[in-house]
């Protein structure tokens, strides 16, 4: 890799790691950065994947004020993260390359799609929040069913993954955007942590015929940026202009849809 190529990785990963502690959609700017380069898509998204877990970790670190009080809840919900975590991150290595390479330009779509509504639904979830009573989390059943489900999402693929995570522990959960935001940086940390756990030792083993590879040095390149975004994210990042933040990844996820068009 070239000098340039080194300082424009890291300079995603800190663009992601920033966005994903405020907003949950990093992926949306690492990983369309990695296929400019000429990175094939399933190694590119498995690499992306490892390389964002130490900023999730420090995002959800710089929310702790915000975890405080919410141990059990966390622990229930994590079981179901875990479980879908490995349950994507083994459907991408099991289905044909070629279908993970159709299906980017969706997934990014898609990404896009949640991050442009997530002004409306953080306020339809807030709105909704006035009205329940506390404690909601034993009675909305379905909740730890749909934090399964994005689970998969994220091992699968992971871009708008917080979006997503958000707009059910908001809908589902009796509590405040800000402590839900910290619950949603432990079970996005956990989810790229399981997946990259099942890249390593499936992939890198060459089990399910899998030939993709994890790229180490784009691991590293991008959470040492994740890293960096991560502590600025929980630190300011609440500060900054979230219309900014979301132009960014719309334009970078329309150039990457554009071009895997092209």
């Amino acid at each position: 890799m070239t000098l340039l190529e080194v300082a424009a990785v890291l300079l995603a990963g800190v663009g992601a790691g920033t966005i994903n502690a405020v907003v949950g959609s990093g992926t949306l700017i690492t990983f369309p950065t990695l296929l400019a380069l000429g990175v094939p898509p399933v190694t590119a998204n498995m690499s992306n994947s490892l390389g964002l877990v130490p900023g999730s970790i420090a995002g959800a670190v710089g929310y702790r004020r915000e975890l405080v009080g919410q141990r059990d809840r966390i622990l229930r919900l994590l079981a179901f993260s875990t479980a879908g975590g490995v349950l994507g991150a083994v459907l991408l290595l099991v289905l044909p390359p070629g279908a993970f390479k159709a299906a980017v330009p969706v997934l990014i779509l898609l990404g896009i799609v949640l991050v442009v509504v997530q002004p409306r639904l953080s306020k339809a979830v807030a709105a909704r929040a006035e009205h329940r009573e506390a404690g909601a989390v034993e009675r909305s059943w379905w909740v730890p069913l749909a934090v399964f489900g994005t689970g998969v999402y994220g091992g699968y693929f992971g871009a708008a993954q917080g979006v997503l995570l958000m707009g059910v522990l908001g809908i589902g959960i009796s509590e405040s955007l800000q402590r839900l935001n910290g619950v949603k940086n432990v079970l996005v940390a956990v989810v790229n942590g399981v997946a990259g756990l099942v890249f390593v030792g499936v992939a890198e083993l060459g089990l399910f015929g899998s030939e993709a590879k994890v790229d180490w040095l784009l691991v590293l390149l991008v959470g040492v940026g994740a890293v960096c975004g991560g502590v600025l994210g929980s630190a300011i990042g609440r500060r900054l202009p979230p219309i900014v933040l979301r132009a960014v990844i719309v334009v970078v996820g329309l150039v990457a849809v554009a071009n895997l068009l092209w």
